[in-house]
């Protein structure tokens, strides 16, 4: 490979929260591991791989000129979105009038919920849930309602239509959150699915607001479906967000953007997002995402991919072959995989506290899947070099899977 993915940095001391945040938040993040362990970091949607090349360099030519004062963010920002939209997604519709900033994508959903709900509405999601999600609507005022993805006999997450419409029904949703791909599962949505849900939210008249933040991280034999892309409806009733910092590792900069064709609504968010005068870009990370979104840029997240993709099925194979009674997907996009565990906790009369506790004490790392709505659940980031995963899953055999008194 022409970029280094095997390198495992030393991130301690280095504004690192998957490392020096173990044990800050209790019941949250993972504690400490027992002295004789390092933490392997498994629990934050954080990767911990060298940034790309290309991005550093865009930093490192801004860098020459010794000013940083206000500024607006330039056309060559704008239309390399739309190129690198052309180029991953095929999407040709796309323009600079349709792209709006947006410090988070979490605040961006608020933005457009505010627009589109009263405070106190119910707003549909998939369980498992991305914790950001339960927090953040919770936060302002939003009703979670959870309608539960099926793990159908093929051993993938698929959503449940009559429940969705069930609820829709009952708690008289007007607005959906749609994760795609999603986290915690990897699933990576086709295209009939994308349409079957739309076509449910047509019928009810329910807006849409889709977290594609993971929509670069996408495995061979998969393809990422823009959700404003597959019907018309879709397309004018859709608020989707999107980062380069999933994709290049870039949290820690700040810098996301929506895509929203439909005037009334996009002006209506952009409006929103601009109350607290406070929704502005920071330079480094305009020119970090012209860095990443460039040609350069893409040759190292196609590497990056094949990486991600020899971890997570590593993972899911090790799993399936080796801890009968846990349920799992195999990942086709995203850098997560999620672990059910509850035929396991059950067979063996343990809990899923019992073996959180049991992989953190041991340095793995893996968050706890009640966050997610989850009671059975471990979310596991699989964004380290590949010589962690192996040496993770060979505690996971020696310490908790494969221990006596769990036989």
């Amino acid at each position: 490979m022409q970029f280094d993915f095997e390198t495992i940095l030393d991130r301690h001391g280095k504004d690192a929260l998957a490392v020096d945040g173990l044990g800050a938040v209790p019941n949250f993040t993972p504690a400490p591991p027992e002295k004789d362990f390092d933490s392997i970091p498994m629990w934050v949607a954080d990767m911990s791989f060298k940034t790309a090349p290309a991005i550093i360099d865009a930093l490192s030519r801004r860098l020459q000129h010794p000013l940083f004062g206000y500024f607006s963010l330039s056309e060559e920002y704008f239309q390399s979105i739309i190129n690198w939209h052309k180029r991953r997604n095929d999407i040709q519709d796309l323009k600079a009038e349709h792209i709006g900033y947006e410090n988070g994508v979490l605040g961006g959903i608020i933005s457009a919920l505010n627009v589109l709900c009263s405070k106190g509405d119910n707003v549909l999601v998939h369980s498992p849930t991305y914790i950001g999600f339960k927090m953040t609507l919770e936060n302002n005022g939003y009703k979670l309602i959870h309608s539960p993805l099926i793990f159908d006999e093929d051993k993938i997450w698929r959503m449940d239509f009559a429940d969705m419409e069930r609820k829709i029904v009952e708690n008289k949703i007007h607005a959906a959150i749609f994760c795609s791909p999603h986290n915690p599962c990897g699933r990576v949505w086709e295209r009939w699915e994308i349409e079957q849900a739309m076509n449910l939210f047509k019928k009810y008249e329910v807006f849409v607001i889709s977290d594609e933040i993971w929509s670069d991280l996408i495995f061979s034999g998969k393809k990422h479906i823009p959700t404003q892309q597959v019907n018309e409806y879709a397309h004018e009733h859709t608020a989707a967000f999107y980062a380069p910092s999933k994709t290049f590792n870039l949290a820690g900069l700040v810098g996301s953007y929506h895509v929203i064709y439909n005037r009334w609504l996009r002006e209506r968010v952009e409006k929103e997002s601009s109350l607290t005068h406070y929704n502005a870009a920071n330079v480094f990370s305009m020119h970090a995402l012209i860095g990443g979104y460039s040609a350069e840029g893409e040759n190292w997240l196609n590497e990056l991919n094949q990486v991600l993709e020899k971890n997570t099925s590593y993972a899911y194979d090790h799993i399936q072959k080796n801890y009968h009674g846990v349920k799992v997907c195999k990942p086709e996009g995203t850098y997560m995989i999620f672990l059910d565990c509850e035929e396991f906790c059950k067979e063996k009369n343990i809990s899923q506290e019992e073996i959180l506790k049991l992989g953190w004490a041991k340095g793995v790392t893996w968050h706890d899947g009640k966050l997610f709505n989850s009671p059975y659940g471990l979310r596991m980031s699989l964004a380290i070099p590949f010589r962690q995963v192996q040496e993770a899953f060979n505690r996971m055999d020696k310490f908790i899977f494969g221990l006596e008194f769990l036989k």
